[in-house]
């Protein structure tokens, strides 16, 4: 199955949850799948339960490595600085998103953290992958909390 189809599976799993509809899957670079998960900050009770931290964090204990080089990360929504940050932190090489957040982004929009000049990493990122499918899902789940 294409990578960003698991990421939105983990996104709607994460909805069922309750949980903000955010699904991420790491590639090794064989492009097999390392780890995947979807938003945890209400069942966790932690702010920081970001479906890429949480995959990322999986990948490296999968691999017994710190980082991650060579790998590369698909996300459903454009990750927030908090994530973006991590994300250069464990090398990823690609990052891959759907739908774009103005609002909240770090990479596209916001602090644009791999722009930065301090940046030590700076992954390769393609972004609107399934971007209508990735917002749809954000969306739906908003408006039903909204009633």
């Amino acid at each position: 199955m294409e990578a960003m189809a698991l990421a939105v599976a983990e996104a709607r799993a994460a909805a069922g949850r309750g949980e903000v509809p955010v699904g991420a899957v790491v590639l090794g670079p064989d492009g097999a799948v390392l780890a995947r998960a979807g938003n945890a900050t209400e069942a966790a009770r932690d702010a920081s339960a970001h479906a890429e931290l949480l995959a990322l964090r999986a990948a490296a204990q999968a691999t017994g490595a710190p980082r991650l080089p060579g790998c590369d990360l698909v996300v459903t929504l454009e990750p927030c600085p908090m994530c973006a940050a991590a994300i250069g932190l464990f090398r990823i090489r690609r990052l891959v998103f759907g739908a774009y957040d103005p609002k909240g982004g770090g990479v596209e929009h916001g602090p644009r953290v791999y722009a930065a000049p301090g940046a030590q990493h700076r992954p390769e990122v393609v972004g609107g992958v399934r971007e209508a499918e990735c917002a749809m899902l954000l969306r739906t789940f908003f408006a039903a909390l909204r009633g």
